[in-house]
């Protein structure tokens, strides 16, 4: 299954991207941890990205571009992948189509979790995080499930104002890639309401459909 998951921050799209790429035994490919990687590791494209975000400028579509097709040719998304935050823009996804054709392994599917602008909010902004780990937990929680500790805060990219502006730039920037990829005959959408189990359920069973 070679897929990618599209939807507007607080879709929930880590989460079930996690379920899915274990379902389908690929890789969960996401830009950041690749950006991590590469910083990490030093490498040519980790420097070159390493060198605009110490100006404070935005990392440039051909790095990003350059850094996920480096990892698609890695030995573990030889039977497929599933790709998180990637491509963010159409210009970036006719880069990834045009690198797919060249290898002869074309997209299964983009995968649209569908969700409100006033859920989004409701959910963000109830969200905590965990100050030791980074994990997310609700607005009652007293404590992390992933690591035990207790000390959880707001992070400041989940206030209502700022996820108002998030959504704002997500349909200016990112939201024309799901009309690509309708024009391309490879969205799938399903909605992004009800537990974590139902919506991977949901995603399974409409995959599931494909030809």
């Amino acid at each position: 299954m070679r897929l990618l998951l599209v939807g507007p921050p607080g879709a929930g799209k880590g989460t079930q991207a996690q379920f899915l790429a274990a379902h389908y035994s690929i890789p969960h490919i996401s830009t950041g941890d690749i950006f991590r990687a590469n910083l990490k590791a030093g490498t040519d494209l980790g420097n070159q990205a390493k060198a605009f975000m110490d100006r404070g400028e935005l990392v440039p579509d051909s790095v990003t571009n350059e850094m996920i097709k480096d990892r698609l040719t890695h030995s573990d998304a030889a039977s497929g992948f599933l790709l998180d935050g990637y491509p963010r823009n159409v210009v970036q996804a006719e880069v990834l189509r045009t690198f797919l054709a060249e290898r002869d392994t074309p997209l299964h599917a983009a995968l649209e979790l569908l969700i409100s602008p006033d859920e989004i909010i409701k959910r963000l902004s109830s969200r905590r995080t965990c100050r030791a780990c980074g994990a997310s937990a609700a607005a009652d929680a007293t404590g992390c499930t992933s690591c035990s500790e207790s000390d959880l805060y707001q992070r400041e990219d989940d206030k209502e104002e700022v996820i108002a502006r998030r959504l704002e730039v997500y349909l200016e920037q990112t939201a024309p890639i799901i009309a690509f990829y309708r024009g391309e005959g490879l969205l799938i959408t399903i909605p992004a309401v009800g537990s974590v189990a139902e919506i991977t359920e949901l995603a399974i069973s409409a995959l599931g459909r494909l030809s």
